[in-house]
């Protein structure tokens, strides 16, 4: 992945979702739910920097190029899921060096561990759909721009 070389004020992660292309695609079009393309057009149409949570890549550019998978954190052990957001923390300092917030489009499990890692780095955290349940989400995407 291509490092990040302007500071970015604002950096938004996506989750990754279960319904997928049966092949490999980019990142951005292999996710096939009506949530997260609306997710995505929302973090699009900020005009900052947008990344997916993978639970099984970690970190990933729209770009890139990957494989379906069945991969979830949402029932995986505690201790994988820590080590998971170990990973995307390192793989984020290696692209995006600097950046003043992180605006989550993504469930408390793809969130737990990784926050603390960014707060440590001085990021500010959003998250602007927490607590709504998916029917909500869709609406408030679809509100703002999703």
């Amino acid at each position: 992945m291509k490092q990040i070389t302007k500071v970015d004020n604002t950096v938004y992660f996506v989750s990754c979702v279960g319904e997928k292309l049966p092949r490999p695609a980019t990142a951005k079009d292999l996710y096939a739910s009506s949530w997260f393309k609306k997710a995505r057009r929302f973090a699009e149409s900020r005009g900052c920097p947008w990344f997916i949570l993978s639970a099984e890549y970690g970190l990933v550019s729209p770009d890139q190029i990957i494989e379906p998978y069945e991969k979830t954190l949402n029932n995986m052990p505690i201790a994988d899921r820590r080590k998971w957001a170990d990973r995307v923390n390192s793989q984020i300092q290696a692209v995006i060096p600097q950046f003043e917030t992180a605006v989550f489009l993504a469930g408390q499990r793809y969130r737990e561990f990784l926050i603390g890692h960014l707060q440590k780095r001085k990021v500010a955290i959003e998250v602007p759909m927490e607590g709504l349940k998916i029917g909500e989400q869709l609406s408030w995407l679809g509100k703002n721009g999703g």
